[in-house]
């Protein structure tokens, strides 16, 4: 499936598959996860608090998240330029859900390492 598809090539009418293949990427999340503690941020402030990620990927998982309304884009006309990025009321209201998953994500990692392990041992 191309990435930059309005809708999943197989199901187009599944809300489930259409949003979590936008969201549930490797970077949208930390995205959201990041503007949330700090919203209002450049692409530079982004970048160094997800060291990880490179500029095109932060650059294509902004503009998915901008085009799904979950970020919002400003464009200062100043110089030098200056562009914000910010959480919508959507990206807002997709945040408890992130960090229930997060939270879930925390209380069993250890146990899913262990399942792994014995799963590997078998």
């Amino acid at each position: 499936m191309n990435r930059s598809e309005i809708r999943d090539a197989l199901y187009p009418n599944c809300p489930i598959r259409n949003v979590l293949s936008r969201v549930g990427d490797k970077w949208s999340m930390l995205v959201l996860f990041t503007l949330e503690s700090n919203n209002n941020q450049r692409f530079k402030e982004l970048q160094r608090n997800i060291p990880d990620i490179s500029q095109k990927m932060l650059a294509t998982t902004l503009k998915m998240l901008e085009a799904d309304g979950l970020i919002l884009r400003v464009a200062f006309s100043e110089i030098p330029p200056r562009v914000e990025y910010s959480l919508t009321k959507k990206g807002e209201s997709l945040l408890p859900l992130i960090n229930n998953l997060i939270s879930w994500a925390s209380d069993n990692m250890e146990d899913i390492i262990e399942s792994r392990r014995n799963f590997l041992l078998k």
